[in-house]
């Protein structure tokens, strides 16, 4: 028994010891030792893991100084009392009976498990041809130097800042950086006391929506729109006002005035139209004449490989209307989750006091790494390169497509955005063409949950192409063309 649970499938990538521990601490926390039965001993759970002695004698060594494991002179390791788990048949008498348990279902005021969402596979990864849209190619982030700003916090030469609770501030460090080396890109200048550091620019809009808005307030969208900032915005019952696009972007409507006005001018999602100038200063103006306030989301500011992008809306307010959220990990790892938000220090004040009450902070460890990273120009050294990647593989999808494809239209005003937002012919059901492309190993992303209203058209998709192997990109295109083929 004890051999069957302490097999290990090492990783060449990671260290021995590193394994042999974690192994040994999940056993242990599972309950599967026996509280009164030495462990195996340094010599048999070496043979049985094909490590050497000192390997296993190491991590035992470390378990009993961590408080895991007792040693006892001449019979071995055990489990220290603290981790003698309940017995099963005791544990028994714990579980909650489905009588007495109270029922969620009536007690929640919201279901937002409910909400029409964009769904993604978990497993992507398995697929042959990810054409999935927001995930990164693992390849392409910059470890060495990520790694040297790690070693840069950690130094024990250091007064270790991060580790104290910073309470509701953000690190100053970080928050120079963003005021002096990537505002400055989108046109904008901002103060301190108008820059706020959150989870991500999808965090800034819950902060907003939890401040502004209730069910008298009226939030125009474009539609089709990014559906989790609707989604965010119905938290709070307001009324979403879609609002419909061209090739300019978001088009107005006089009639039909609303309180704020969400848009994604850089790259609009999904569509991936950049608002003209004049649709801009258009939207500008209406905002002043009815009182309106613009959420700006600059999603991919700093993944915007476009060769001169206009400048935020943020960049020309005069009036103070435009609050500008945007994040820092979309083109460097969608998994750190941090963004920022850009207003007037009123509103900043109040959101700040908000995060306080949800999460304080985000995590300052992250902050000071981040801000060193931008600081050694790490970042902007990562962007170059990563823009030249992008567009070497928007080029390589758009032949592809233009190629195998070209009964599937890509909409005007799109180029350079980063994915491909398609329609087929009339008759195709794109959701159907997703499930058949699918089981032939090609991820693609449908587009009617974009949509707003009842009956969603159904032939349009969207195509990423930043997981994708660029080798794979034009065979993934040829797949993808075959089950259109038999769809007719």
């Amino acid at each position: 028994m004890i051999r069957h649970l302490m097999h290990v499938e090492f990783d060449r990538q990671r260290g021995l010891q590193e394994q042999v521990r974690e192994s040994l601490i999940s056993a242990i926390l599972s309950g599967l030792f026996p509280p009164d039965s030495p462990l195996p001993s340094c010599r048999q759970l070496a043979s049985q893991l094909h490590v050497s002695r000192n390997t296993t004698a190491l991590v035992f060594e470390g378990l009993v100084s961590e408080g895991y494991l007792i040693s006892r002179p001449r019979s071995g390791y055990y489990l220290h009392p603290d981790y003698h788990l309940t017995p099963p048949s005791a544990a028994q008498d714990l579980l909650i009976h489905d009588e007495t348990a109270p029922s969620w279902s009536t007690r929640m005021k919201i279901s937002p498990s409910q909400q029409e969402s964009i769904l993604k596979p978990a497993g992507w990864k398995n697929y042959r041809y990810p054409f999935i849209y927001g995930q990164p190619d693992t390849r392409q982030f910059p470890i060495a130097s990520w790694r040297a700003t790690a070693n840069w916090l950690h130094g024990g030469v250091r007064d270790p800042a991060w580790v104290v609770d910073h309470i509701d501030q953000d690190v100053p460090m970080l928050i120079e950086q963003i005021r002096t080396r990537v505002l400055p890109k989108r046109g904008i200048a901002a103060s301190p006391d108008e820059i706020l550091i959150t989870l991500g620019s999808q965090n800034a809009l819950y902060l907003l929506t939890r401040l502004l808005m209730n069910r008298e307030t009226r939030v125009a969208v474009e539609d089709p729109g990014f559906r989790e900032a609707i989604n965010t915005f119905l938290l709070s019952e307001t009324a979403i006002v879609p609002h419909p696009l061209d090739n300019e972007g978001i088009k107005l409507n006089d009639a039909a005035a609303c309180d704020y006005y969400y848009v994604t001018p850089g790259h609009q999602v999904p569509t991936g139209v950049t608002m003209s100038q004049a649709r801009r200063q258009q939207l500008l103006a209406h905002a002043v004449r009815h009182d309106a306030v613009i959420i700006e989301d600059d999603y991919d500011s700093e993944s915007n490989f476009t060769l001169n992008p206009l400048p935020a809306l943020k960049a020309s307010d005069r009036s103070g209307r435009v609050i500008y959220v945007s994040s820092l990990s979309k083109a460097l790892s969608p998994g750190l989750r941090l963004g920022f938000m850009v207003a007037d220090p009123d509103l900043i004040d109040e959101a700040r006091a908000l995060r306080r009450l949800m999460y304080r902070h985000p995590p300052t460890n992250i902050q000071y790494q981040m801000a060193h990273f931008l600081a050694q120009g790490h970042y902007e050294t990562h962007l170059r390169r990563y823009h030249d990647d992008s567009a070497r593989r928007w080029d390589r999808l758009h032949d592809a497509l233009r190629t195998s494809l070209p009964e599937c239209n890509m909409m005007a005003g799109s180029e350079h955005a980063n994915a491909f937002w398609l329609s087929t012919p009339q008759h195709i059901s794109t959701r159907q063409l997703t499930w058949r492309a699918a089981h032939a190993g090609v991820l693609i992303e449908p587009g009617a949950r974009h949509f707003l209203g009842d009956a969603p058209p159904d032939h349009f998709f969207r195509m990423g192409f930043h997981a994708i192997d660029p080798q794979a990109i034009a065979p993934g295109v040829d797949v993808l063309k075959g089950q259109l083929m038999q769809m007719g």
